[in-house]
């Protein structure tokens, strides 16, 4: 049974030897929420991802080096303790993360809140991440070269394949265990007990829709119209629309004619955008769209499907309750009109992640969450935020949940 360390890097070990060694208190103290030696890591870590070299070759490194400048992580303990006047909070203790292998960034967000709280980290990294992941593991080892020895001493990410055993007792070891992933992935690993005093925060699989508002289109400038479809094109291909938070169907919400002019219009512009980014789709995900988006034709609930080349493909749905919630390929938009934002109520589920949105307002989206009742969408952002993460997250505070939160009555 042995891990092979990635950060800090290190020879192959045990989980015993590891478990040992990421709980001992560091010689100067233990970590503290908002701890300057674990802020001073993440500060520097930020502004290595925010090189033109690797934010140019990795956007969301770049975005992942925004959410980590100082006036964000300070922000973030800001907030933590708005109104939590007679209490203090402290560290869980040791936190095992279990990130995604199909959105190779998500793992960073989740192990610096942690370690933000103050808390001891063990990241299991997949054998089968690669660029943008590997990219922030180099980076992670060459900060750590100027960083205080209590962060090599509390943070351990590592590799190790499938292995129950391995899982089994890290799992018996940890405070708070986050499992990211499929619904498949958080089962398999929740059949591994925990302490009794431990809890599971688990992100299983989710799904995101979008919505435009035609008359707001409509009213729209060109240069307004533009902006909105690349931060759709955003939404979509980053991570080859395979993460929670990626739209798969737009919702044109208007009178039909109207709604017709403005898919034609906004539809004319996405493929040249798509193209002058530089992202491309396959021949084998092409090939893997043709399959699922005529299987919708065969199944009755697609009455059209249209390709620009590999990149885009269109689905008209016969019916707005036919919305997509699984993964169709990269590049794959399943269109549909309705009248209001009420007409899309009835078709929220608790798997409903994500709704970005153009041309809203917030009284109407307010409303909107309003009569959803709960039943589903954590988060409401604009065109071009999809995938940009953020300390709340599926309806969780990530600080407050990495922490506990004593009172004090005197």
């Amino acid at each position: 049974m042995m891990l092979t360390p990635r950060f800090p890097a290190a020879a192959n070990t045990t989980p015993d030897e590891l478990l040992a060694s990421v709980t001992t208190e560091p010689t100067d103290g233990r970590l503290t929420v908002g701890d300057d030696r674990v802020r001073d890591f993440l500060i520097a870590f930020s502004r290595q991802l925010l090189r033109p070299e690797i934010a140019r070759r990795f956007p969301e490194l770049g975005s992942l080096g925004f959410f980590l400048r100082r006036g964000e992580i300070a922000k973030s303990v800001e907030r933590l303790h708005d109104g939590s006047a007679g209490s203090r909070f402290v560290p869980r203790g040791l936190v095992l993360h279990f990130p995604p292998a199909n959105v190779d960034t998500i793992f960073v967000y989740s192990w610096a809140m942690s370690a933000l709280a103050g808390n001891s980290n063990i990241v299991r990294i997949s054998n089968r991440s690669a660029g943008a992941a590997e990219v922030v593991i180099e980076t992670l080892n060459a900060t750590l070269a100027d960083a205080h020895p209590a962060i090599a001493q509390t943070q351990r990410m590592v590799t190790y394949d499938r292995d129950d055993t391995i899982t089994a007792s890290l799992s018996l070891a940890c405070d708070l265990r986050v499992i990211w992933g499929g619904d498949r992935s958080v089962i398999d690993i929740r059949r591994h007990p925990l302490a009794p005093l431990a809890r599971d925060l688990a992100f299983p699989d989710r799904s995101s829709f979008a919505a435009l508002s035609v008359p707001a289109w409509q009213a729209a400038e060109p240069t307004a119209k533009r902006q909105a479809v690349e931060g759709f094109a955003n939404d979509v291909y980053w991570f080859d629309q395979a993460a929670c938070s990626s739209p798969r169907a737009l919702f044109w919400v208007g009178e039909p004619d109207a709604a017709t002019a403005a898919r034609e219009e906004f539809m004319a512009l996405l493929p040249g955008i798509v193209a002058g980014r530089g992202w491309q789709v396959d021949a084998a995900m092409a090939v893997e769209k043709h399959v699922a988006t005529y299987g919708l034709a065969a199944e009755g609930v697609a009455s059209r499907v249209r390709f620009s080349g590999n990149a885009v493909a269109e689905v008209d749905l016969v019916s707005p309750e036919d919305m997509q919630r699984r993964w169709l390929g990269a590049g794959t938009i399943c269109h549909s009109t309705v009248g209001s934002l009420a007409d899309l109520v009835p078709l929220v589920r608790r798997k409903d992640q994500t709704l970005t949105q153009f041309g809203f307002s917030a009284q109407e989206l307010d409303t909107f969450v309003a009569e959803v009742a709960g039943r589903g969408i954590d988060r409401i952002v604009p065109f071009g935020s999809a995938l940009t993460f953020a300390g709340v997250w599926d309806g969780y505070d990530l600080l407050r949940e990495f922490t506990r939160q004593t009172t004090i009555w005197v």
